[in-house]
């Protein structure tokens, strides 16, 4: 392929929102401080975060092995729950509601490829976990999705599109199986 044709495969119209020393900065340090399996301060964790832009609310815990991408794409409500090897991928906004638990290893992905275009363009998209929602171990919140209040999307699964608010979901693509009942 002539580098003429690779031309074609450009996505600069993608604005990650923060210019490259910030960025940079802040690499270093989700990679000293957050992706690290000792366990760093809760607090420091969360002052950098908001250092770097993102919206913390109260009662947030955050484990080791969390990967975030852009902080100032971040919004945390109140009493959530970042379980270890959780991926915020933010290429777009994520706004995380009250009282959310991402458990270990789950993958929130506001980013793909369009491979039905020659160049694969780059689309994004963000994602909404409003309160109560419980994204299960290993299970995939693909871009665009919003997952209502207190869904559920059970170990494993992806949320292709968005989840009905007390319904639980599962398998790839998620289905919905049941409601949620939710008692005292």
């Amino acid at each position: 392929m002539s580098r003429t044709d690779l031309s074609r495969y450009d996505n600069r119209w993608y604005d990650p929102g923060a210019g490259f020393i910030k960025r940079m900065l802040w690499y270093y340090c989700n990679t000293f401080f957050f992706i690290p399996s000792w366990n760093v301060s809760g607090g420091l964790k969360k002052l950098l975060l908001r250092l770097f832009g993102a919206k913390v609310g109260k009662g947030v815990v955050i484990k080791p092995r969390t990967n975030i991408k852009y902080p100032w794409r971040l919004s945390i409500g109140d009493y959530v729950w970042i379980g270890e090897n959780a991926w915020i991928d933010n290429l777009a906004d994520v706004h995380i509601g009250d009282h959310v638990c991402i458990s270990q290893g789950a993958y929130l992905l506001t980013g793909n490829h369009n491979y039905k275009k020659v160049a694969f363009d780059l689309m994004v998209e963000g994602i909404t976990l409003e309160e109560g929602v419980w994204v299960g171990a290993h299970a995939v919140v693909c871009p665009g999705v919003t997952c209502h209040s207190h869904a559920v999307l059970a170990v494993n699964s992806v949320a292709v599109g968005d989840l009905e608010a007390y319904t639980i979901y599962q398998g790839n693509p998620a289905v919905k199986q049941k409601e949620r009942e939710i008692g005292e």
